[in-house]
């Protein structure tokens, strides 16, 4: 688990076929992996990826044909968003994120909003219902809050610390990203899906 709370900006400096999965190579030199063993997580643009080796300035992670398949971001030398994986002593400063990819979304607007930017990104269709105003979102491993929706197209507003430590500064009408919902709109909607399966089964054995 992490909060999307970006720790590092870190690089990929390689990434080598491995058939149809990926090695990748990442430089991480402001980020301390002193209590990070082999087989950690750590979140890599939004993606929970396994460290496979390390040392004190990089680590290897394999990235698999599904997840590729689902994602953006991880199959070139690109600068990437970092996060250690959570530990039940640290704070929650953004919110619950698995690191478990939902769709990919499309930015189709970014621009100055004074001190700030506004963020507008295209979700796919079928991850829409569970973004909420004022509810969570995660985009490219990074914890935000979203200010409106109307339909498919949700808005923030991205303060300039985000903007400094993150790699959303890049970000361009057009680009790809990774976004993740709020684990707690899914099982609402579980719950819900649940009782209304039981209210029917309720309902036909009555009228047996």
């Amino acid at each position: 688990m992490f909060t999307g709370i970006i720790q590092n900006v870190g690089q990929i400096e390689r990434a080598s076929a491995m058939g149809d999965d990926i090695q990748l190579s990442i430089s991480c030199a402001k980020l301390n992996l002193q209590d990070v063993s082999i087989g950690d997580s750590i979140a890599v643009n939004g993606v929970c990826l396994t460290a496979i080796s390390l040392n004190d300035t990089h680590f290897e992670a394999h990235v698999s044909k599904e997840t590729l398949s689902v994602t953006v971001g991880l199959d070139k030398p690109n600068a990437v968003n970092l996060e250690k994986a959570l530990r039940l002593s640290d704070r929650l400063g953004g919110h619950l994120v698995s690191g478990h990819v939902d769709g990919v979304g499309e930015v189709v607007h970014f621009e100055p909003l004074g001190d700030c930017w506004r963020l507008d990104i295209r979700a796919p269709h079928a991850i829409s219902k569970y973004i909420a105003v004022k509810g969570s979102i995660c985009i490219n491993g990074v914890s935000l809050t979203v200010n409106s929706v109307a339909g498919d197209v949700f808005s923030m507003n991205l303060i300039p610390h985000t903007l400094e430590n993150t790699t959303l500064k890049f970000l361009h009408v057009g680009s790809f990203v990774n976004l993740e919902v709020d684990q707690i709109a899914r099982y609402v909607e579980r719950m819900a899906e649940w009782q209304m399966e039981s209210n029917t089964k309720n309902n036909k054995a009555e009228t047996l």
